[in-house]
């Protein structure tokens, strides 16, 4: 059996493809969003919502408010931005959940995006905006990016929707932008909470697989699936075949 990973992406158009974490997530941020927009013209209550919802350095440390590091991800400020994200987060998040299951897919996503927030708070504390306010789910979907580019890193995909590139270029193509974006003047974007995200992402990869190079990590996942998959196979036989044992080489 052999796992290709060239334009697996390609497959996601087809029915059928939204395993229950990417799918819980995309209609829990769609929800929230239309929810938001439907009570946009209430400013009182939007502007309940955000205090209580969006990431605040002033909420969070001196707040204790500390539920922002995760609520804050379901907030989105345009169309646009939600679209992104959501778009994002179900062409890579989609493999990755099918191949970890969904649990470790919703930890390794809220992990990502509470470090994110931890590092969004901690830069800004520093730099004393202390009433900034930070929404979105950028960093969580920058941590699934990076854990991508790590396990998958010559799959092909489209850069932009328009050319073809290898998952781990587009990875580093990302990365150098939120570090860069991160180290200029303040654009209205958390380059922080980006760079927080993948730094998160590859913090756990390396905690996860303690024993090897993050570069073997991918060759080392494809013989785990493989032999998963040979067990499975034999247990089959076992169970449904005809007595002549297993028929794995």
């Amino acid at each position: 059996m052999r796992h290709s990973t060239r334009y697996r992406l390609n497959t996601f158009f087809s029915s059928g493809n939204f395993p229950n974490g990417v799918k819980w997530l995309l209609i829990s941020n769609t929800v929230i969003f239309l929810a938001t927009f439907l009570l946009a013209r209430d400013e009182a209550v939007v502007r309940g919502i955000f205090d209580w919802l969006a990431l605040s350095p002033h909420n969070v440390i001196l707040g204790f408010k500390i539920w922002e590091l995760a609520t804050y991800l379901f907030l989105h400020g345009g169309l646009w931005h939600l679209l992104f994200n959501m778009l994002t987060l179900w062409m890579f998040g989609v493999t990755l959940e099918r191949d970890w299951g969904t649990r470790k897919f919703l930890k390794y996503y809220f992990l990502c995006g509470i470090g994110a927030g931890l590092c969004d708070v901690t830069v800004n504390a520093l730099l004393g905006n202390w009433y900034s306010s930070t929404i979105g789910a950028s960093g969580a979907i920058y941590g699934v990016l990076l854990a991508f580019g790590v396990l998958y890193p010559e799959s092909t995909i489209l850069f932009l929707f328009l050319f073809p590139i290898q998952a781990k270029y587009f990875v580093m193509i990302y990365g150098a932008m939120a570090l860069l974006g991160s180290l200029s003047v303040n654009s209205g974007v958390s380059n922080v909470a980006h760079l927080g995200g993948m730094i998160f992402g590859l913090l756990y990869l390396k905690v996860r697989f303690p024993k090897l190079d993050l570069y073997e990590v991918r060759r080392w996942y494809r013989n785990y699936k493989l032999q998963r998959a040979k067990k499975k196979f034999q247990v089959y036989m076992r169970k449904h075949g005809s007595g002549r044992g297993p028929w794995v080489n």
